[in-house]
């Protein structure tokens, strides 16, 4: 049997944690196991509870969503944090992306995304609200790079590494296409597509999809 995928909770409203523990709860692979109502307990929960996940919330008292990603990330760089936002392209959430986050959902979507946005963010994928991907991608870039940096060595020489395949699922990771659209572009296998994007992230030294696409843009390999 599979590991259940081990979540912790992130939000100073107690009556919304207890919505999501409700909603999280009812699926047999997740299981939520604690609570935080700011972003120093989220710290210290994270330091004692390793979850595989937390469900973060962006904007609360004491100390918010993004330095609380931050440190999180850098303690336990094998979690992942999925943040939760109020409104569409929420400057916040650009920040907790920066901050290290492996995507982020709006709070008021349905029981459905949020169940798979846990789920694709264990695994790996990035996690975006279906409604602001597009939008996310458009702005992504000027945004999440420093003003004066280019690409690092590092990545130039990874995207030098990538086969004429990997350079291709690249390309479409960065244009925000899912498994199953690129299969369908390239004509090939969906299981096919998860072997390459396995491997263009273990190149380029990406944590997730996110990180892939920051890294796409900055190395200026999606067009227009």
């Amino acid at each position: 049997m599979t590991q259940a995928i081990r979540v912790l909770l992130v939000d100073d409203q107690e009556l919304i944690r207890v919505g999501f523990r409700m909603v999280l709860e009812a699926e047999d692979d997740i299981v939520v196991v604690g609570e935080a109502g700011d972003g120093r307990a989220a710290i210290a929960q994270s330091a004692v509870l390793a979850p595989d996940l937390v469900l973060m919330d962006i904007r609360m008292p004491e100390l918010d969503g993004i330095a609380a990603t931050e440190a999180i990330i850098r303690d336990r760089p094998q979690t992942k944090v999925l943040v939760l936002t109020t409104f569409d392209l929420d400057e916040y959430a650009f920040g907790a992306i920066r901050a290290g986050a492996s995507g982020f959902l709006l709070k008021d979507a349905q029981r459905h995304e949020m169940i798979s946005a846990v789920r694709a963010v264990h695994r790996g994928d990035a996690a975006l609200s279906p409604r602001i991907t597009r939008m996310l991608l458009e702005h992504v870039s000027p945004r999440l790079e420093s003003p004066s940096s280019g690409p690092a060595a590092a990545e130039t020489a990874a995207l030098a590494s990538l086969t004429d395949r990997e350079r291709d699922v690249f390309v479409a990771i960065g244009r925000g296409l899912t498994n199953a659209e690129i299969a369908q572009t390239l004509y090939v296998g969906e299981s096919t597509v998860k072997t390459h994007v396995g491997r263009v992230l273990a190149k380029l030294g990406a944590r997730d999809r996110i990180h892939a696409v920051i890294v796409a843009h900055r190395l200026g390999v999606v067009g227009d």
